[in-house]
């Protein structure tokens, strides 16, 4: 009974949370303040509500957080704004707790351990990025929906194709943290293939920007986009793991508290701004500096300082992506609504054999297939940053953005309860295992 009476108050004050910036928002431009921290406050409980719900079913809590984005979302409750100064805020937020999310997982990567997976890696990545990209755009050149103008049908088609080959390594990476699958054979070879899968995105991404600009995208600044994006990686690496254990044995001797982690986290945050800067990604820069940290004496220190940073900000993010769905276009009664799920899913449907395909490509290793194919399968943040840039240039109509939008949050819900399910059915096999 005393446990209904508790999901019964978290019920009521999620509710009144929800309400509470609709109330703030009537008082005008002087309200944002009150505004962002009630939004901040709705976001943190629901996460943390339907986290619990969805464990209670036995999925991971990230599928809550999702869940509770759709409900918070502007085209649902409307507690997050889908633009404006409040939305502006969330979404910095939101970009931090990927950042502390990545830097968690370069603190938990060993680098000996990733070398050993990094051909396979590498297939997983490499199979996992040409075959959606083959599969999107022919699916949207040849497949009758009326989503755009004819004669710029195959330029959205390179847009659709290079949707299909993200990877939010995020996502994944949150649950099999939830599921202590990190460390496992399949965690390295996941986050391995999604951080190389980030590197080619960065240069496919490069590519569709400039033919949304109707730029001319030669080998050369491909090649150099590429060198750029694996170059930081591997300078950043070697130099910073040379100096930080140096460092770090100066910061822990400080005498003010929390000294360790709070620069470990200035560290996280100053690496993502030079990768941005240096033409690669901020999640690149982020992964970097956790891996370099893992090499010092006090790493233990900093992550188990720094987890409570992250318990904060990466809820933010996976509500953030659930609010990006307009659950009206899941509506099949209104205008085209139906033929546009009909696409939706069959997009949906390529993105996902695309990547669980992947997961097959490294015939020589020793992992479960399925299980990786699975992990690459949610296309997050990643996805949607394909999808906005086509949508901002002009050549994909809302309707084709919808479609793409449908696909992003459709592979993002499928894979954390999948995942869930197949460790899950490891566990005695392994155990078996260990034992013998």
């Amino acid at each position: 009974m005393g446990s209904r009476h508790r999901l019964g108050a978290l019920v009521i004050a999620f509710t009144l949370l929800a309400a509470a910036p609709l109330w703030a928002a009537g008082g005008g431009e002087g309200h944002n303040v009150p505004a962002i921290l009630l939004t901040l406050s709705g976001i943190l409980v629901g996460a943390k509500l339907l986290g619990e719900l969805a464990e209670r079913v036995g999925q991971p809590a990230v599928l809550g957080e999702l869940l509770a984005g759709v409900l918070l979302g502007s085209s649902a409750l409307g507690l997050i704004p889908s633009a404006g100064p409040v939305a502006d805020v969330i979404n910095i937020l939101a970009e931090l707790g990927v950042l502390v999310l990545l830097f968690e997982i370069g603190l938990e990567t060993d680098l000996r351990e990733m070398r050993r997976v990094g051909g396979s890696a590498a297939a997983v990545a490499t199979v996992g990025v040409v075959l959606p990209f083959l599969a999107g755009y022919l699916y949207w050149s040849n497949v009758p929906h009326g989503m755009g103008d004819p004669d710029s049908l195959s330029t959205a088609a390179v847009f659709i194709g290079a949707a299909l080959t993200a990877t939010s390594v995020g996502i994944t990476a949150r649950v099999l943290s939830d599921l202590s699958g990190l460390g496992s054979t399949e965690g390295r070879i996941i986050i391995g293939a999604a951080v190389i899968d980030d590197v080619l995105g960065l240069v496919i991404l490069t590519v569709v920007s400039g033919i949304a600009a109707g730029g001319q995208i030669s080998p050369v600044g491909t090649a150099k986009v590429l060198a750029v994006a694996v170059g930081f990686l591997i300078v950043a690496i070697a130099v910073g793991g040379w100096v930080a254990p140096r460092v770090f044995r100066s910061v822990a001797r400080m005498k003010v508290q929390f000294a360790v982690p709070i620069i470990a986290l200035a560290l996280c945050f100053a690496m993502a701004a030079l990768a941005e800067l240096a033409g690669s990604a901020l999640i690149m820069g982020a992964f970097a500096a956790g891996i370099i940290l893992a090499r010092t004496e006090q790493y233990r220190a900093i992550e188990e300082r720094v987890r409570p940073v992250g318990a904060l900000l990466t809820p933010i993010f996976f509500v953030s992506v659930g609010s990006a769905l307009d659950v009206h276009l899941l509506n099949p009664t209104r205008p085209g609504g139906g033929s546009l799920l009909l696409v939706a899913l069959g997009l949906t449907l390529l993105a996902i054999l695309g990547k669980v395909a992947a997961g097959f490509a490294a015939p020589w290793a020793k992992f479960r297939r399925l299980a990786v194919g699975v992990g690459m399968v949610p296309r997050g943040e990643v996805g949607l940053i394909f999808a906005d840039v086509g949508r901002r240039s002009g050549l994909l109509t809302d309707n084709a953005f919808s479609v793409v939008l449908l696909m992003v949050m459709g592979t993002t819900f499928v894979a954390p309860p999948l995942l869930k399910l197949l460790f899950k059915q490891q566990e005695p096999t392994a155990m078996a295992a260990h034992t013998a």
